[in-house]
């Protein structure tokens, strides 16, 4: 019983539903997508034998050291919004684990930076692998009108969250 209910919980809304039929059934696609999501995170921190908080912040540092950025500990606590104490032991864990590599900082010796292991790529990539497939593989056969307007409606309706979250300080 109690399962019913998380399951079936992404199916209301909190507000009045949308005035009409396509609406209301855009709606119950961006909830069953918030759902999937929330179940396919929870999928990727079983895959990964991680915690979720480590898995997020050994992602982070993935997707950084791709795009070329050097991150420490500092922007851990920014990224994962939470305590310098937690960030402390995530990095703790993920480093005796040997999915990350501390580096000198080449001008401050009390700084370092935090790299992960060819081995935490893969793990990471493993870990979100079948989620990301799927998605690319549903956009991939999209033809392109039907794709760009997708993207334009995500677009908005993330820019409508994000706007909500600014205005109550998130």
């Amino acid at each position: 019983m109690p399962q019913n209910v998380v399951r079936h919980e992404g199916l209301h809304l909190y507000a009045d539903q949308p005035r009409d039929e396509i609406g209301r059934k855009l709606s119950d696609a961006v909830l069953r997508l918030r759902r999937a999501e929330q179940v396919q995170a929870g999928l990727a921190v079983r895959a990964s034998e991680l915690s979720a908080i480590d898995l997020t912040a050994l992602r982070y540092l993935v997707q950084g050291h791709r795009d070329g950025r050097d991150l420490g500990p500092k922007d851990l606590i920014v990224m994962l919004a939470t305590s310098s104490a937690t960030v402390t032991n995530v990095v703790e864990r993920l480093a005796s684990k040997g999915y990350v590599e501390r580096v000198q900082h080449p001008s401050d010796r009390r700084a370092h930076y935090l790299v992960p292991t060819p081995e935490a790529v893969t793990r990471v990539d493993e870990a979100f692998a079948a989620h990301h497939r799927a998605i690319v593989t549903v956009i991939d056969e999209l033809d392109p009108e039907r794709a760009a307007v997708a993207a334009d409606v995500i677009d908005l309706i993330a820019r409508a969250l994000d706007d909500v979250a600014a205005r109550s300080g998130g």
